[in-house]
């Protein structure tokens, strides 16, 4: 059983537990809550607060998911006491000096971090905002200050916006949560991108994703695990098509739920995993579920249930719902909701699934054969101002007191001034506008006949707080208009030694001369007849000619060298 008790002002959670004591404080803040030119400042700050502690006995960690970030470790009931005062001195005096130290910690992080086919899923179902900037670099470390950090623990990391949770019999004797006062905090609306659903886009992972938005109930998890089953038997068992079918529930905190299920797929079979996976939906869809199924979950979950440490596991989630104001159900609760689930209700939910779906597909695929719609990649308006002309295209930039358009033969892509969630800005002038809807505007200034203030108009236009500055890149990187880069590539060829063009001149006019006597002299001796005692006249034509070859040689090896 649950207890719920107080420290500090901080709502606890207690759970019984045969192993090692495990606590976790929780807050409701996570990368949702973030805009995406301060991407990153939820991660940094818990880094921060857990930096002080340095190598410790036990096990401790940190994590920033979309509407949490929790503080967690194992250990002894001192260890825990210790853990939980150190992490909560540093959120209310933060150790800023390491502030460079662990910037590039998560830089260092992020890019040696390795992509799942899931990463790219938040922003085209959400855009560039709240539940979609989980797709994102986090972009906005260069700028973050300590007073930013401040600013974010005060309204963030305090007792009534957490919840502590342990494992154990009780809470550690003396352990004190110096958190400031606060406010909870609600989840926030979750943004779309999405013009239609159901909706697919294409990505290079081979592998068919879905994600839907389903509302949070039992009934939803099952169907969860229910569809698991159904793919498993029908791309693996049946088809031996996949791999790995699985599937994954995840509840957002504002009564919805993320219902996601992957399948992978051989290069040559991606066509038959993507049929086969839009046949499972469709045969869910029109209720075509079995009793069987829904029967296996539901005694596999109640087994869960019936576990001796099924409270203490819990503890998570329990202390997610309390934070997002979610209802949490007793054990009992649990079971008696889990046997009110029918066939009738999997098929709700399935409906529900389909009509909110986005689906990935891979490269070469597409889905609209199965009723999806293409994800929007382009822009449906283009916005009024000065054209200016790409200098080796058909391209068109156009720059106008509301926005910016680029217009190319793929299609338009537009960016308002009032919608760019982020303006990345290298050194060398060169421009990456994204818009809240995830559309990515991106400007080489080299490659465009442009006035020279035109940049310095978009800078202006788009909010300061919004440019992120990003480090200077290659020259040879930079792209350039070909009469640039066919000159660059005439002054990088090598100059001539001052002795070369006489040395060729001499060679040419040499052979020339010995050439054309051995020439005359060969034609004499087919014409003329000749003689016993004339025949040494063809050693010297052989001569002639092996002579007219050296004179000639230096100047095939030059222009060799030159072309190399």
């Amino acid at each position: 059983m649950i207890q719920h008790l107080d420290t500090d002002g901080v709502p606890t959670l207690l759970a019984p537990t045969g192993g090692p004591m495990r606590a976790g404080l929780t807050f409701r803040v996570g990368t949702a809550d973030e805009t995406l030119h301060r991407a990153g400042i939820t991660h940094l700050l818990e880094h921060l607060a857990l930096a002080p502690l340095g190598l410790a006995d036990y096990h401790f960690n940190g994590a920033t998911a979309p509407v949490f970030t929790t503080f967690h470790m194992q250990g002894s009931e001192q260890d825990i006491k210790g853990f939980l005062t150190a992490v909560c001195a540093s959120l209310s005096d933060l150790p800023t000096g390491r502030l460079e130290i662990e910037k590039e910690i998560l830089r260092t992080e992020w890019s040696s971090r390795g992509g799942t086919p899931l990463d790219d899923i938040p922003l085209w179902r959400h855009g560039a905002r709240n539940f979609g900037l989980s797709s994102y670099p986090e972009w906005g470390l260069a700028r973050l200050t300590a007073d930013d950090l401040r600013e974010w623990a005060a309204r963030w990391f305090t007792r009534e916006n957490a919840v502590l949770w342990i494992t154990g019999d009780r809470v550690p004797a003396g352990l004190r949560l110096g958190l400031p006062a606060g406010t909870r905090q609600s989840v926030p609306a979750a943004s779309t991108a999405l013009p239609h659903t159901p909706a697919y886009f294409v990505h290079g992972s081979r592998a068919v994703v879905l994600d839907a938005v389903v509302r949070r109930r039992t009934a939803a998890g099952v169907f969860a695990d229910v569809l698991e089953r159904e793919l498993f038997r029908a791309l693996r068992q049946d088809a031996g098509l996949s791999y790995t079918t699985t599937t994954g529930y995840d509840p957002r905190g504002d009564g919805y739920a993320t219902l996601r299920a992957l399948a992978d797929a051989l290069a040559e079979k991606q066509d038959a995993v993507l049929g086969g996976f839009v046949d499972v939906l469709a045969k869910l869809r029109v209720g075509r579920i079995e009793q069987a199924d829904l029967d296996a979950v539901v005694a596999k979950r109640e087994d869960v249930l019936g576990t001796a440490e099924v409270d203490a596991a819990r503890l998570p989630s329990y202390a997610f719902n309390l934070l997002t104001g979610q209802p949490n159900l007793t054990i009992d609760e649990h079971r008696a909701e889990l046997k009110t689930v029918t066939v009738a209700d999997l098929h709700e939910v399935a409906e529900e699934v389909c009509a909110s779906a986005l689906l990935m597909v891979p490269d070469g695929t597409r889905a609209d054969w199965a009723g999806f719609t293409a994800a929007p990649t382009h822009s449906e308006a283009v916005l009024p101002g000065t054209t200016y002309h790409e200098r080796d295209g058909d391209g068109r930039l156009i720059v106008g007191p509301d926005g910016i358009s680029l217009v190319s033969g793929s299609g338009p892509l537009t960016v308002r001034w009032a919608d760019c969630a982020a303006m990345l800005a290298w050194p060398d002038g060169a421009r990456q506008l994204v818009c809240v809807d995830a559309i990515v505007l991106h400007i080489e200034p080299t490659l465009f006949d442009m006035h020279p203030r035109t940049m310095a108009t978009i800078d202006a236009a788009v909010p300061a707080d919004r440019q992120v500055p990003m480090p200077a890149r290659d020259p040879e990187r930079i792209p350039q208009p070909r009469a640039v880069r066919e000159a660059r590539a005439h002054l990088a060829r090598p100059k001539r030694a001052w002795w070369e063009v006489p040395l060729m001149v001499l060679s040419g006019v040499a052979a020339l001369g010995v050439g054309g006597l051995t020439l005359l002299l060969t034609l004499g001796m087919f014409i003329t007849p000749t003689g016993a005692d004339e025949q040494w006249l063809w050693g010297v034509i052989v001569v002639g000619w092996l002579l007219t070859v050296t004179l000639a040689l230096p100047i095939v090896l030059l222009r060799r060298a030159r072309r190399r």
